[in-house]
């Protein structure tokens, strides 16, 4: 499904992400692991389309997306999450998930004069599908709440509604257990877990070890702005090269 080919992406003399190449399988829940500074996130960035790449090729679905604006990127279903949730605060769980579909027919306000029944259905329509996503989420008994007022893990489902409404075949989740207390980061695997059995794809970042070891294969680990290796839980868990980068090793050694 996603293909990266000899990524490169420098800011200055800086070369946050060196020669990276990998392939993520249809319907897999990969991990991307590795110490603070490894280049996680600035891969993600690149790959959503928020840089561009200095070198090598990302491609999805066997079309090339390396270089294309995060929108565009977006609408080929290929949607991110973000470390630190990123809700309009103002407004209600609800009409954060209602905001996302593209292309509603009442953001052109001469529909709400010529076609206000085609407005009409296609927001009852969405409303519909924001409802039984907040179901599926457990987050019924917050429909109304405004984002501001959730707590961290709340906000964490919410972006995980967000993306679906967008209908996603591949997600890349940013840490999505960070700051999130054991009853809701239970949730979440749960969610993640169901979404993956009805054929969506993941990448997610994450430093819980517990949460990557039982929830992904396979697993890639970055040092350095590099690929260090890619395995099985078992094989990653016990790989020198991974001890050594976590503990201050060169990946090199």
């Amino acid at each position: 499904m996603l293909e990266v080919t000899d990524l490169g992406k420098d800011f200055g003399g800086l070369q946050a992400i060196d020669s990276v190449s990998f392939t993520l399988r249809k319907n897999t829940i990969t991990g991307l692991i590795g110490p603070n500074g490894a280049g996680k996130t600035t891969l993600f960035n690149t790959i959503a389309g928020v840089y561009k790449p200095t070198r090598g090729s990302i491609a999805f679905n066997g079309e090339a997306i390396g270089g294309l604006s995060p929108h565009r990127i977006f609408h080929k279903g290929l949607v991110r999450t973000f470390q630190i949730p990123r809700p309009f605060p103002d407004m209600s769980v609800l009409e954060n998930l209602m905001v996302v579909p593209a292309r509603q027919y009442g953001e052109r306000f001469w529909n709400n004069w010529f076609r206000r029944g085609r407005v009409r259905q296609q927001e009852q329509d969405i409303h519909d599908k924001a409802r039984e996503t907040l179901k599926f989420l457990n987050l019924e008994r917050v429909t109304h709440e405004q984002a501001k007022n959730l707590s961290g893990g709340q906000q964490k489902l919410v972006e995980i509604g967000r993306a679906l409404m967008a209908d996603p075949q591949l997600i890349l989740l940013d840490e999505p257990g960070a700051g999130v207390n054991p009853s809701l980061l239970a949730e979440i695997i749960d969610r993640i877990r169901e979404l993956h059995e009805k054929g969506i794809t993941f990448l997610l970042i994450e430093h819980n070890m517990d949460m990557v070891m039982n929830l992904c294969d396979p697993i890639l680990v970055m040092a350095n702005g590099r690929l260090l290796m890619e395995g099985n839980a078992e094989t990653v868990r016990t790989d020198p090269r991974v001890l050594d980068a976590y503990l201050g090793g060169s990946p090199d050694e």
